[in-house]
C-alpha cells in the first residue's frame, strides 16, 4: 500500500463503477483502524505524522468510491477523460430542455406535493443516468461518453439541491 495508490487499489476493490456501499464502509473502518494516528503515539511525532497523512488519504478515498456521481468522475479521470466540468458544459439539446422544463415545473409549483413530485421525477431520471453511466464504464469501457452522463448527473446534483431548498422553505 502505498499513498499514491488509487483508491481502488487502496481500497482492494475492482476499478468498477458498481461497488456494494457496505463494503466500502467495512473496507474503510478497516484501513482506519490500521493507520489512525491514535495507534502510533508510542512512535513518535514522524511517525504521527505519517499514520495522520494515510488517515487523511482513507478518508478521501472513501468519500470519493462511496459517492456514485464521484466515483464515476474519478474512473473517467483515472481512465485519461477528465471531466473538466468547469469548462465543459456541453449538454445534448435533449438534457437542456429537459432541465428548463424541471426548472420552471419548480418555479411554478405551489405546493409541497408538486415539488415532491418533480422531485421523484428527477431521482429517476437521474437513476437511469446512474445506470447507463455504470454500463459504459464497466461493461463497455467507453469514458469518453460515461464523463458526458457524468456531467449532466452535476447538473442534476445541482438541480436536487435546489429542490431540497424549496422543499425546506415550503415546510417551514
Amino acid at each position: 500500500m502505498q499513498l499514491s495508490d488509487d483508491d481502488f487499489s487502496l481500497f482492494g476493490l475492482p476499478q468498477q463503477q458498481a461497488q456494494d456501499r457496505a463494503d466500502i464502509d467495512a473496507r474503510w473502518k478497516a484501513l482506519q483502524a490500521k493507520v489512525h494516528p491514535d495507534k502510533f503515539v508510542a512512535e513518535g511525532a514522524a511517525a504521527q505524522r505519517l499514520a495522520m497523512q494515510w488517515a487523511m488519504r482513507v478518508n478521501e478515498a472513501q468519500q470519493r468510491l462511496r459517492d456514485p456521481l464521484k466515483r464515476a468522475a474519478y474512473l473517467c479521470e483515472l481512465r485519461g477523460v477528465p471531466l473538466q466540468a468547469e469548462s465543459n458544459t456541453r449538454m445534448p439539446a435533449a438534457f437542456l430542455m429537459e432541465q428548463m422544463a424541471w426548472r420552471e415545473g419548480l418555479d411554478e409549483a405551489s405546493g409541497e406535493a408538486e415539488v415532491q413530485a418533480i422531485d421523484a421525477e428527477v431521482a429517476q431520471r437521474e437513476a437511469a443516468i446512474l445506470n447507463t453511466v455504470q454500463q459504459l464504464l464497466d461493461e463497455k469501457n467507453d469514458a469518453a461518453a460515461a464523463a458526458e452522463q457524468v456531467r449532466a448527473l452535476m447538473f442534476i446534483h445541482r438541480f436536487r439541491a435546489d429542490i431540497d431548498r424549496r422543499l425546506d422553505a415550503l415546510g417551514q
